[in-house]
């Protein structure tokens, strides 16, 4: 039996085919720019249903994870050196 949280409906999204299956087509990765906006788009949550399911159906998971830690630490030390030039030594 699973467990249903009240707070999040994912039930739609558990048993969602491809939305253009097609046997023939050799399957796409996605360029690194695609990668990054996705990284981005998902960080601020502006990301759409349609570039949600390409990244789901056509990306590769350590390809985002790697990107994210990427843009996780840039972003930390962004915020670091920002504070560090407006704080007084």
């Amino acid at each position: 039996m699973r467990a249903v949280l009240p707070f999040c409906n994912a039930e739609p999204y558990l048993n969602q085919q491809p939305s253009n299956p097609d046997p023939d087509q050799k399957e796409k990765s996605i360029p690194v720019l695609q990668v990054v906006l996705s990284v981005l788009q998902a960080s601020f949550g502006v990301q759409n249903s349609r570039n949600r399911e390409r990244d789901f159906t056509q990306g590769k998971f350590g390809v985002f994870v790697v990107a994210a830690l990427i843009f996780t630490a840039l972003f930390v030390l962004t915020i670091v050196g920002i504070v560090s030039l407006v704080l007084p030594d």
